[in-house]
């Protein structure tokens, strides 16, 4: 419960930075100001960053957990719980850090309209009068490094979970046993296709208004799915 409180932090944190602009009363102002831009994209990539880091934590914590059950009091003693977390956090803020800095750095001409529900970088991007192609190679490699690190971390933890599983003699062992990681395994699902989807999408087949659509899926949908897959597996 105490990565799970974690998330549920994060998640929180994600949702105050996206909804409030963008449903309720608020909607009806569609502007926002320019430092009001920069600090939403800011904790955006902030809290988007750590989520990803993690998902990739929990899954470890799952693997002890399930191939190494009687020594899991010991390896995740509180200490090594608070080390993990933040070692999870942290990332967040080097990575939005660079990325909101270097984009609000940019010179701004032309239409002030940003085609999105909320200061992404790819819209704001737009409306950039500058070269922005030493910016926009950094901001593929850096996607790419925060979303496949925590990836790789975590199909390695389930390749070994998988084969420890396997390993179990009884139909009932190898059902509870999955059943221990089957809400955090239906949550990096959910999370990863769908923010996949919204930023490895081939141009030609990714319009503005499918890519908003996605958006809302991890920025919205996502968070409100988790605490209710979470708490119909308790």
């Amino acid at each position: 419960y105490f990565l799970l409180r974690n998330l549920s932090i994060l998640e929180i944190g994600f949702n105050l930075v996206m909804c409030p602009k963008g449903w309720g009363p608020a909607a009806q102002d569609t502007t926002i100001s320019f430092p009001g831009c920069a600090t939403q994209m800011y904790f955006f990539f902030f809290f988007g960053v750590s989520e990803c880091f993690l998902l990739a934590t929990m899954a470890y914590d799952r693997y002890v957990a399930i191939c190494n059950p009687l020594h899991y009091p010991v390896i995740m003693n509180q200490r090594t719980r608070a080390k993990l977390a933040v070692a999870s956090w942290f990332p967040g803020f080097p990575v939005a850090t660079v990325q909101t800095t270097w984009l609000f750095s940019f010179p701004f001409c032309g239409t002030n309209k940003v085609n999105h529900f909320f200061c992404d970088s790819p819209p704001v991007l737009r409306l950039v009068c500058a070269d922005t192609a030493l910016f926009e190679i950094y901001a593929i490699i850096g996607t790419i490094l925060v979303v496949m690190i925590p990836c790789l971390l975590i199909l390695c933890s389930y390749s070994h979970i998988a084969a420890t599983i396997l390993k179990i003699p009884s139909t009932k062992g190898k059902h509870k046993a999955f059943s221990t990681c089957s809400s955090h395994l239906l949550v990096v699902s959910v999370f990863y296709v769908s923010s996949g989807l919204t930023y490895f999408r081939p141009k030609a087949n990714n319009s503005p208004e499918s890519k908003k659509l996605l958006s809302l899926s991890y920025t919205v949908v996502t968070p409100m799915l988790n605490p209710l897959i979470y708490t119909l597996r308790n």
